[in-house]
């Protein structure tokens, strides 16, 4: 699975353990954020740059990662993109439902109101949880497709 990662300078440090994490465990991710910390940077690039990734790579598993640091400026970035279903998570169960409910396809992390150790479990969890496919999921997807896309 292609992982795209991006954070603004609030989780730039956490973005770094995520990076080393999902690596041990062999994903294939691609950092699109800053390489150094800039503390004058703004989460909207960061959001197009992981959001337009997710949805032009070859993979159609792919996803994304993003982190600011109450995790809803970057997620509103995010859902502004057309095909993107970015989730505000902040703990285990939260995760779980959004992929299985909601198929989400971008996971946002407020990166100043968790745990490293908090984080990368979510982070496990939402990445090892399929979508349901239940007609009624399916179909709530469809309708922000047609009607809000």
């Amino acid at each position: 699975m292609k992982i795209y990662l991006g954070a603004d300078h609030a989780g730039f440090y956490l973005k770094e353990k995520i990076f080393a994490h999902l690596s041990k465990l062999e994903y294939d991710v691609e950092d699109d954020g800053n390489k150094t910390l800039d503390p004058s940077d703004d989460y909207p690039q960061f959001a197009f740059a992981v959001a337009t990734k997710v949805l032009g790579s070859e993979d159609p598993d792919a996803r994304g990662i993003l982190l600011c640091g109450s995790g809803q400026g970057i997620c509103m970035a995010a859902n502004r993109i057309r095909g993107i279903r970015a989730a505000l998570v902040w703990n285990e169960s939260v995760a779980r439902e959004t992929r299985n409910d909601n198929d989400s396809n971008v996971l946002c992390i407020p990166a100043r109101f968790l745990k490293e150790e908090e984080a990368l479990t979510i982070i496990d969890v939402w990445l090892q949880t399929p979508f349901s496919r239940a007609e009624r999921h399916v179909r709530r997807l469809r309708e922000i497709e047609e009607v809000y896309g």
